[in-house]
């Protein structure tokens, strides 16, 4: 049987293997993918573990998933699953031998420079091992987890933000009475559900909007539509109950790329038309509630605070998105060439050097780069990223043509997280790495003619739209 009849009997589309030029369809491996959804669980409720189950364990459990994360890629590796490719090769040389500079001419601490490499390479792997295993099905049942999970994880938000901070469920970690809530307006606090802190919240409710939007635009009803309708309310009222700005532009900045891509297939207008009036009318039932009415309010007053200090909305992007990247490149001469040593830049390195928990170097992702392993490694780094984030959105763009949107909408969330978002941050590392492998996984290769597509995305080389 070949590998066309394999894919008709099975039903479903499987992907290829991380090997440049191969047109070789994968095997399912379920216990790689059990890991992969093992990974993910311990994502979500990794937080909940250092704050409720295990507080005693706090500080080790900050590392959950790195054995999780190995096994997957010694499995991987085993099977044949993770081949060589660009965007692998350059983050590996660059990892290992900014540990080896970091040793010469840096902090010189080993146990330092081992976590950096940690935070640079071990879970960017996981990008591929995710792409490769899952196919469009896997992503889509992680959509249906994360729509079941965005209900009560807005329960406990709601539960947060009107409890006192001494309250159970505001514990921070370690059991912390102190409370994990972080500061947010009005004598409110940004409540952090199961994670950590509140950035989990922030990226959490990002991809559960991307998938909530993906379904409500999708011509097949994947999930029920009255659970649907409860996850768009449940995104609704975390939106300014978490009274953060970053989930506003998020969501809003996925917003724009359901726009841009009606504006590529028009042909869904009027499924447009009908889920904004639903999405309107979820609005405008909820502002009739005093409980929605408050957190609007503090979150309207967060918003109003932070432009009249920021300079409004060109301000508050500016400074915390294109004035943190620029700003790397700025103070770049006055770090040393090879920098101050990878893993530095980190928290966890920070504790390691100073017994504290401080931004040793810079608290943006790119400073960060640049300030640990120096302009040109850092750089070499940036551009690795920004490179893989361009060439998804190119081939997610091309498949607007034929009406699929699902890589599409991922893409907006690997756009802001996967060039600079805050790696040295656990969380944030792993939504970052965890969708980028699933927009991979998203792509959906069928055709005879679109199997080097894929590949070329795979394989990590630069569509030709670069060459």
């Amino acid at each position: 049987m070949d590998n066309q009849q394999v894919l008709e009997a099975g039903g479903q589309q499987k992907k290829l293997f991380l090997r440049p030029g191969s047109l070789t369809f994968n095997d399912p491996y379920p216990a790689v993918k059990n890991g992969i959804w093992v990974y993910f669980f311990l994502l979500i409720f990794e937080g909940g573990l250092r704050k409720w189950v295990l507080p005693g364990l706090a500080a080790p459990l900050l590392i959950v998933r790195d054995p999780v994360a190995i096994w997957l890629i010694v499995i991987a590796w085993r099977r044949g699953l993770l081949k060589s490719n660009f965007s692998l090769s350059a983050t590996f040389a660059i990892s290992i031998f900014g540990l080896v500079t970091a040793l010469i001419y840096g902090h010189g601490n080993l146990l330092v420079g081992i976590y950096g490499v940690r935070t640079l390479l071990l879970h960017f792997v996981l990008i591929f091992i995710i792409g490769n295993v899952f196919n469009r099905d896997d992503v889509l049942k992680i959509g249906k987890a994360m729509i079941w999970i965005t209900i009560p994880m807005t329960i406990l938000l709601i539960l947060q933000f009107y409890s006192p901070q001494s309250a159970w469920v505001n514990l921070g970690i370690g059991a912390d009475t102190g409370g994990g809530g972080f500061s947010g307006a009005l004598g409110y606090f940004r409540p952090p559900g199961t994670f950590s802190f509140i950035n989990g919240t922030v990226l959490f409710y990002s991809l559960s909007a991307c998938f909530i939007l993906y379904f409500w635009f999708s011509p097949k009803r994947y999930i029920k539509r009255p659970l649907l309708i409860a996850a768009s309310v449940a995104v609704a009222i975390a939106i300014p109950m978490s009274i953060s700005r970053s989930l506003f532009f998020m969501v809003a900045f996925t917003g724009i790329f359901v726009l841009i891509g009606f504006a590529r297939n028009a042909r869904r207008t009027g499924t447009m038309i009908t889920a904004a009036l639903v999405i309107l009318t979820i609005f405008l039932v909820l502002s009739q509630l005093t409980f929605f009415q408050t957190a609007t309010e503090a979150f309207s007053t967060r918003l109003t605070n932070a432009s009249e200090i920021e300079g409004g909305f060109s301000g508050t992007f500016g400074n915390r998105y294109l004035g943190s990247l620029l700003n790397a490149f700025n103070v770049s001469g006055d770090f040393p060439f090879f920098g101050y040593g990878i893993g530095m830049g980190t928290n966890v390195g920070s504790q390691l050097l100073t017994g504290e928990v401080n931004f040793l170097i810079a608290e943006g992702e790119w400073g960060r780069l640049v300030g640990e392993l120096g302009l040109v490694m850092g750089l070499a780094i940036i551009l690795t990223r920004v490179g893989l984030t361009v060439k998804i959105a190119i081939l997610a763009f091309k498949k607007l043509s034929v009406g699929d949107f699902l890589p599409w909408i991922l893409t907006s969330y690997c756009f802001l997280t996967v060039p600079q978002g805050q790696w040295a941050q656990p969380t944030t590392l792993g939504f970052s790495v965890f969708v980028a492998g699933l927009t991979i996984a998203a792509f959906s290769v069928q055709k005879q003619e679109k199997k080097q597509e894929g590949n070329d995305l795979i394989a990590g080389r630069m569509p030709r739209l670069f060459t």
